[in-house]
């Protein structure tokens, strides 16, 4: 081998390391999300330019491209998981701010997000025992519209595979996001605070931040939406686990 290819092939290996650091791989995702965002103002906030779908696509082609583990990735972005936390709790902010609006609506939202919470489970359950799944999918696909975390957790508890609990959480998230406010105009859903809530209830975080999009009043309820939602499925899982497996 020549000494152009050696030096070439030391400045690749090293270039390629430089691309695997911690410090690039937490770079890659911030701008891949920043650049979903550009998407999203230059399409006019079109339904399919969600950031987070962009930010998924890029990020995922970067670290396959590298022959990057996830579990090293999701390990060195640790600190922008962290920060997932106190973004979450602020979404108590707007609905602070909307709390006045709250009158009239407590009993109907917590019999909705209840009443929602055993729809998803069983029919999730049910639907993946019809296409023969296994036991086990049938208790992973059943905390699907918890937030991600929720999710895992539970599908532990329960036998289930919690990576695939992510999986789904996440793919349940992101088509909700790009087609819940679609289909809610075409079933003629008006109320801001239904909207939201119904959103936030099956898309989580991804789905709160497109409310958000749409009115502050839409994306605070789609905040609480998320918490409680995540609340009632915790505690019906393992209630409905009962009579389902």
């Amino acid at each position: 081998m020549s000494a152009l290819a050696v030096t070439l092939h030391h400045a690749l290996t090293e270039v390629e390391d430089v691309a695997r650091s911690p410090l690039a791989l937490i770079g890659v995702t911030l701008a891949a999300y920043q650049v979903g965002r550009r998407l999203q103002e230059r399409s006019g906030g079109h339904p399919l330019a969600q950031p987070v779908i962009v930010a998924i696509a890029v990020v995922a082609a970067w670290i396959g491209a590298l022959g990057v583990d996830y579990a090293d990735y999701r390990s060195d972005v640790e600190v922008i998981a962290f920060w997932l936390g106190p973004a979450t709790v602020a979404l108590a902010v707007p609905l602070h701010r909307q709390a006045d609006r709250l009158r009239g609506f407590v009993v109907p939202m917590l019999v909705a997000v209840t009443v929602g919470a055993v729809v998803s489970i069983v029919s999730a359950v049910l639907l993946a025992r019809m296409l023969g799944a296994g036991e086990a999918i049938e208790r992973t696909v059943a905390t699907k519209a918890a937030t991600t975390p929720v999710a895992i957790a539970i599908t532990d508890s329960l036998g289930g595979i919690p990576p695939l609990a992510a999986v789904f959480a996440i793919l349940t998230g992101i088509v909700s996001a790009v087609t819940a406010p679609w289909l809610l105009d075409r079933l003629g859903v008006r109320d801001l605070r239904a909207r939201g809530f119904a959103v936030g209830a099956v898309s989580h975080g991804i789905g709160a931040s497109r409310m958000l999009r749409e009115s502050e009043t839409e994306g605070a309820f789609a905040g609480l939406a998320m918490g409680l939602s995540a609340l009632a499925i915790s505690l019906l899982v393992p209630l409905c686990a009962l009579f389902l497996f």
